[in-house]
């Protein structure tokens, strides 16, 4: 899989250095990966949740940070569309970010 805008993950990493390795591993683990389907993810990432319209939610170092992405299966893209704290989180509606 190739990662969109992987920048936004150096950036956060940058604000909150406590993410810094948890949010590489997520990196390298999705890069080596060639997901077709929900259930491919599930076994890279069990707590990896689908919310709809394409994007799915990880859970970053023990639930405190949360990362949406945007997948695309047919062309191996993965999009960053929100990384942040569990509080902000709870502020957003992931279905439309």
């Amino acid at each position: 899989m190739r990662i969109f805008t992987e920048q936004a993950l150096k950036d956060f990493s940058q604000r909150y250095p406590e993410t810094k390795t948890a949010l590489q591993e997520w990196s390298t683990k999705v890069k080596k990966s060639d997901w077709t389907c929900f259930s491919d993810i599930k076994k890279t990432f069990n707590s990896v949740d689908f919310v709809g319209n394409q994007r799915y939610v990880f859970n970053i170092k023990g639930n405190n940070y949360r990362l949406v992405v945007v997948i695309k299966f047919t062309i191996k893209f993965v999009y960053i569309r929100f990384i942040g704290t569990h509080d902000e989180y709870d502020k957003i509606d992931c279905k439309t970010i």
